[in-house]
């Protein structure tokens, strides 16, 4: 579960809590929320493990802070560690920053029954969130976050002083530090990417990678020198640590080349040719290329995972000529993401699977799979979150920044940049034209309008019978569990009342969704033109999608008439 919890909430404290408040009502309502959730995990990990006791719970956390209030992630961490060390819960606990996958790998590793992590990953500065792992490594989601939740309605009454007692931490003997353990063998796992180790010595392609004021610039250059590269070139200014993130417009290098201009300017001056850039808790994965002519080339999330997935196919295959070993391997995309795997396991004989927007559901997937011999070499998320083999049950930022470089190290010596290739890979497996934004709404009510209304369109119960002239041949409603294309009108994805998703398939083949994001107060839309292999015109396959996107936004969620805020680029 991710809960990314603002501090912009009204209302006094429970008097009987004990625990040192910040001076700021707001503030120490958000703070009081982490110990609920707090209570409410330690309660439902006691039912579900006999063995808490000796397994225990790790816990890490990013660089994110309030300065003035000094309620900071270690903080928070701390909090949440001494919960656990007050009921005699060993606490695995990081004693630094560390990036989030370390937390569910660790867990794996270890063999904890749960782990949490305390990041707002590529949120705005005022935010904090609370991510928890089971003891698969994956995100928890359905039954256990709704077992969470009821415990915390079923653990109201204040416990003692000392469960807030954050200096327990320093004095616990069942408190352990896994960071260098962790570290150590998450270097070493991450050689089972490295493919091509004495080519990437002799490399002569330059890097720069920014850290967008996280935690990555420390992880990014190990992993680097794992592969025998030499380190990328930091962005300074990005490098360490800051709260206030207060080189960039906003701290998510999803927005693309408006937060990477001092990367872009420093590769200039360095006369790199790649650009990398995570996200603050280093889960995600920017990367911009050095173009023919002028300027630079910043890939989507669904471009890269173009690439990502035809180099782990091909470093595969490499070492498994034997088609029938394509039985046993999978790939994995949400159902926002482009279908250009679906494209590939057509033609190469591998199998693929879509799952709900949110990593959660791929990792959860991948720990199913693995239970029946069956190994993911790669899954992602349109918004540049990737997973590159199997090492951990989430998108990690650092290993796919290192297997970026390797591949492009390795076609360069093929003569080819990543851009090259990227339309190599298209003229195999057919184009895949893409467009993913957002709008943004600060007021809920008009979200629930807005949906609404498309869902009794054409009249009650009736969805839009066409968008931009085009004929809609499918809807599917992930929030109602309805399907248009299935026998019994059922969505084969499981049901998500608590977040709106409409799926609409038209007559030309172009692909559209609208959904709310879980963690920001948007409405994000994707849409997708999948063309035949072979099938070149590419500027017309823009335009019409270009027309459909424009005709979504402005007849299904009416910008204008209800005060939406448009991306602004």
């Amino acid at each position: 579960m991710e809960d990314t919890a603002g501090t912009g909430g009204n209302g006094d404290l429970n008097a009987n809590l004990r625990w040192r408040s910040t001076g700021d009502p707001q503030l120490d309502k958000a703070v009081q929320q982490w110990l609920d959730w707090d209570r409410g995990l330690h309660a439902y990990l006691c039912r579900c493990f006999a063995d808490l006791s000796s397994r225990g719970v790790v816990v890490g956390y990013d660089t994110r802070g309030q300065e003035e209030s000094g309620c900071s992630s270690q903080r928070l961490a701390k909090l949440t560690a001494a919960v656990m060390l007050s009921r005699d819960v060993p606490v695995h606990l990081f004693s630094s920053f560390v990036p989030t996958p370390y937390v569910p790998y660790a867990v794996k590793r270890l063999g904890a029954a749960s782990g949490v992590m305390i990041t707002a990953s590529h949120n705005p500065k005022e935010d904090n969130g609370y991510k928890v792992y089971w003891c698969s490594g994956a995100q928890i989601a359905s039954p256990h976050d709704k077992e969470v939740l009821r415990c915390i309605e079923e653990q109201l009454e204040p416990w003692s002083a000392s469960c807030w007692d954050e200096e327990l931490v320093d004095r616990s003997s069942l408190r352990t530090d896994p960071l260098t353990q962790i570290n150590s063998c998450y270097m070493e796992d991450l050689t089972s990417l490295c493919f091509h180790r004495d080519l990437n010595r002799s490399c002569t392609l330059k890097f720069v990678h920014s850290s967008f004021h996280g935690v990555g610039h420390d992880f990014v250059q190990q992993a680097f020198r794992v592969f025998g590269f030499a380190p990328p070139v930091p962005v300074p200014e990005q490098k360490d640590p800051d709260p206030n993130f207060s080189s960039v417009r906003s701290p998510n290098p999803e927005e693309g080349e408006s937060v990477l201009e001092l990367s872009l300017l420093l590769a200039e001056r360095e006369n790199a040719q790649i650009v990398l850039a995570t996200d603050p808790d280093a889960d995600r994965l920017a990367v911009a290329e050095r173009s023919d002519g002028f300027g630079w080339k910043v890939f989507s999330g669904n471009e890269l995972a173009a690439l990502l997935g035809w180099w782990m196919f091909f470093n595969w295959k490499e070492s498994h000529p034997d088609p029938a070993d394509t039985n046993s391997i999978y790939m994995l995309a949400t159902t926002v993401s482009s279908k250009i795997l679906q494209a590939f396991a057509r033609i190469e004989g591998f199998h693929f699977e879509e799952t709900l927007p949110g990593f959660k559901w791929i990792g959860n997937r991948i720990h199913e799979l693995s239970k029946t011999g069956n190994r993911v070499i790669f899954a992602f998320e349109e918004s540049i979150g990737f997973l590159c083999g199997s090492i951990v049950p989430e998108k990690d930022g650092v290993s796919a920044a290192v297997v970026v470089a390797e591949m492009a190290a390795y076609l360069q010596t093929r003569k080819l940049s990543l851009n090259q290739q990227l339309h190599n890979i298209y003229r195999t497996y057919g184009y895949h034209v893409s467009k993913t934004s957002y709008v943004t709404c600060n007021d809920p009510p008009t979200i629930q309008r807005i949906f609404s209304r498309i869902r009794n369109f054409a009249g009650d119960d009736l969805y839009p019978k066409a968008c931009g002239g085009i004929r809609v041949v499918h809807v599917r409603d992930v929030t109602t569990g309805y399907d248009s294309s299935q026998p019994d009108l059922r969505a084969v994805l499981p049901v998500s009342r608590s977040s709106q998703m409409i799926t609409f398939t038209l007559q030309n083949g172009v692909v559209a969704t609208l959904r709310t994001s879980g963690t920001e107060p948007k409405i994000k839309y994707y849409t997708e033109f999948c063309a035949a292999p072979g099938e070149s015109d590419v500027s017309q396959l823009e335009d019409e999608l270009r027309k459909v996107t424009d005709a979504l936004l402005d007849e299904f969620l009416e910008p204008d008439k209800n005060h939406l805020i448009r991306r602004s680029v």
